[in-house]
C-alpha cells in the first residue's frame, strides 16, 4: 500500500497569491501616480508657454500698483490672439539696454533644481530680472505728450486724469521730464506708475510689440495683496475718437 503524496497546505497558496496580487496592486497604484504627475507637467508646461506664466517684481517702478516681491500672473494672449489697450500693465523682454546687467548669484543645488522645476510648470521665474514691467499709455499711431499747465499728459490731445500714479492728487506733474513723440508704427510707449523712480519710455524710447510677453491681470502673491489689475479704461475714455484728429495733421 503506497503512501499517499503529500499535498501543499491550502492556506500557504491563497498567501502567495495574496501577496501577488497586493504587489501588482502597488504597481499599478505607481504607475498611475506616474502617469498623473507626467500628465500634470506636462499641462502645466503647455499652460505656461502659450497661456499663463508667472513673474515677480524685482523693483519699485510700478508702485503702489506693484511692489518689490509681488508675484503677478501675465496672459500670454496678449498680444498675438488678444489685443492690447491702453491702461494695460504689460511685461516684455529687454529690448536692450534698458537693464543693467546684474552678476548671477550662486545658488544652492537644491534650490537651484526647485527653481528649475517650478518655471517648467510656471510657479516661479528665474527670468524675471530679463524682463520689465510697465504700464502702456500710447499705441501706434498716438501722440503722447507731457505736460500741460496743470500738469497732465495728454494721448491725441486728450488730457489724462491718473489715478494710478504714485502720489496721484499732489499736485505734482505726471512726469518730470517733459515730451512730444508720435509712437511709431509697431512699437508701444511706456511708463511705470511711480513717475519719478522709473527708468521707462521717456529715457528708452518705445517698445517694440514683438518684445512683449503678455498682459498682467492679477497680482497672485502674496496672499494679503491678491487683486485683479486695472487697466482703467475710463482714464483714455475719448482718445480712440480724438485719433482722428491726429491722423489729420
Amino acid at each position: 500500500m503506497t503512501e499517499d503524496a503529500a499535498l501543499p497546505a491550502a492556506g500557504a497558496s491563497d498567501t502567495s497569491t495574496g501577496a501577488s496580487s497586493r504587489r501588482r496592486s502597488a504597481l499599478l497604484f505607481l504607475r498611475d501616480v506616474a502617469l498623473i504627475i507626467i500628465a500634470a507637467l506636462l499641462i502645466s508646461f503647455i499652460i505656461k508657454t502659450f497661456l499663463i506664466r508667472s513673474f515677480y517684481i524685482p523693483s519699485p517702478s510700478m508702485s503702489d500698483t506693484l511692489v518689490e516681491n509681488d508675484r503677478i500672473i501675465v496672459n500670454q494672449l496678449v498680444p498675438e490672439l488678444v489685443p492690447l489697450e491702453r491702461g494695460d500693465v504689460v511685461v516684455f523682454t529687454d529690448p536692450g539696454s534698458w537693464l543693467t546687467p546684474q552678476p548671477e548669484a550662486p545658488q544652492p543645488p537644491l534650490v537651484a533644481a526647485a527653481e528649475w522645476l517650478g518655471s517648467i510648470v510656471g510657479l516661479s521665474a528665474p527670468d524675471s530680472d530679463e524682463h520689465l514691467v510697465k504700464r502702456l499709455i500710447g499705441l501706434p499711431g498716438d501722440r503722447v505728450v507731457c505736460c500741460n499747465d496743470l500738469g497732465q499728459m495728454s494721448v491725441n490731445g486728450v488730457p489724462l486724469e491718473e489715478p494710478y500714479i504714485r502720489g496721484a492728487g499732489s499736485g505734482s506733474p505726471a512726469s518730470e521730464r517733459d515730451f512730444q513723440i508720435d509712437v511709431p508704427e509697431g512699437t508701444l510707449w511706456v511708463m511705470g506708475d511711480n513717475r519719478n523712480n522709473s527708468s521707462d519710455s521717456r529715457f528708452n524710447g518705445t517698445v517694440p510689440i514683438s518684445d512683449v510677453v503678455g498682459r498682467a491681470f492679477v497680482i497672485s502673491w502674496p496672499l494679503d495683496r491678491w487683486t485683479w489689475l486695472d487697466n482703467y479704461p475710463l482714464v483714455f475714455d475719448g482718445v480712440d475718437e480724438a485719433r482722428a484728429s491726429v491722423d489729420d495733421r
